[in-house]
């Protein structure tokens, strides 16, 4: 059967740049992937002064990207809106709640939200306090996709209405993560994200602790925002941002990458960081902290080391290089096979076709609803032969 080409709109947060967000990675792997598969996008990415002054991509190859300076901006994209097969608002889009509602006025295909920081989204909603989704707004849409699967999705349905949530991960782009065994090994251990409070004492244990106990070996922090008050020993040397162009060079260049889940995404579990499927597919091996369904994703051990306090990562600091490297290679085949940017491509195809389906069965056309129910149809979306 030949596959539909969809015209996918998507509305979040970045795009164009990756600057103290983990947001533009994502959506830069998974629509490069929904292209291949022969899919159209439209990105529409907010005019904000931060990100304006630091974009490291303008002019995508495999979609469009077009700026809006407010929701009046907009306005010129209505006709795109109503015209798309699906339209995706991701979490944390300035003045979201406005622009979920101008879209659900218009669009005439699937809606569904892109939640990229689900329990953050659901603390905020339950605090009253979140600025980009309300609660009235989730049952509205056809799709709820959240970067939190496990228990969390059985909470969205239950308590907050969402009609089809499901699990939309993070993953891994092969063409621009790969090993590169021509790159020497320049630091120990390394860690790539932007400061965060709750993630910093971690950072502390597991990087600076390290540091201090280990001054033979060399260790890398990267990523913007970091207090100037942070005292760093003098074996870690401070990166203030790597480019994704540039992501897979770093990770090569490590023994170890180390992953920092942030508090509320440990709580929830099930939340695994995109710099988690990065590093692996570079097959740089990972110590990780301990959060529930980590091991869905990584065998421990074997795939990943899970660290539960300082004297963990200190010991696989001391792993023969046979036992590393042969980490770092199960892991890289763990992402081959479940976490490429393509299975997800794939994963939202599903999504979005079955609720195509779903809204043919709901809304048939005139002459659909005029023919018999007959023993030849089925939940799949077929009546008398036909697809829906």
């Amino acid at each position: 059967m030949t596959r539909p080409s969809l015209n996918i709109v998507v509305l979040g947060l970045s795009l164009s740049s990756s600057w103290g967000n983990g947001h533009a990675t994502t959506y830069r792997a998974l629509i490069s992937a929904l292209a291949r598969r022969g899919h159209r996008v439209l990105f529409l990415e907010r005019e904000v002064a931060w990100y304006a002054g630091h974009r490291d991509l303008e002019n995508p190859p495999y979609c469009n990207l077009e700026f809006y300076s407010d929701l009046d901006g907009l306005t010129r994209y209505a006709a795109e809106i109503r015209s798309a097969d699906a339209v995706i608002i991701g979490s944390f889009v300035p003045d979201g709640i406005a622009v979920i509602d101008w879209v659900l006025e218009r669009a005439k295909g699937c809606v569904g939200f892109y939640d990229i920081d689900t329990p953050a989204t659901l603390g905020a909603l339950r605090r009253q306090d979140c600025s980009y989704l309300s609660t009235s707004q989730i049952p509205r849409f056809e799709l709820y996709l959240s970067f939190t699967g496990g228990p969390t999705l059985e909470t969205l349905n239950r308590n907050w209405g969402a009609t089809a949530p499901h699990a939309l991960y993070c993953s891994a782009d092969l063409n621009a993560y790969k090993p590169d065994a021509r790159r020497e090994q320049r630091w120990h251990l390394g860690y790539l994200g932007t400061y965060s409070a709750d993630r910093q004492p971690t950072i502390e244990k597991f990087v600076i602790e390290i540091a201090e106990r280990q001054p033979d070996k060399n260790f890398v922090v990267a990523g913007a925002q970091y207090p100037a008050s942070i005292r760093w020993p003098r074996n870690v040397e401070r990166i203030e941002h790597v480019p994704p162009s540039q992501h897979g060079e770093f990770y090569a260049s490590l023994g170890w990458a180390l992953n920092v889940t942030r508090a509320d995404m440990r709580a929830a579990g099930y939340s695994p960081s995109v710099r988690l499927f990065e590093a692996a597919a570079c097959g740089t091996p990972i110590i990780s902290d301990e959060w529930a369904g980590l091991g869905s994703f990584f065998q421990p051990d074997r795939e990943i080391i899970v660290a539960r306090n300082a004297e963990d990562v200190a010991a696989a600091l001391n792993l023969p290089d046979t036992v590393r490297i042969r980490i770092g290679q199960c892991a890289r085949r763990r992402i081959v096979i479940e976490h490429t940017s393509d299975h997800r491509a794939e994963e939202l195809e599903s999504y979005l076709l079955a609720s195509r389906t779903r809204r043919a069965v709901r809304h048939p056309t005139a002459e659909d609803s005029c023919r018999p129910f007959t023993r030849d149809s089925n939940i799949d979306g077929e009546w008398n032969g036909k697809t829906l």
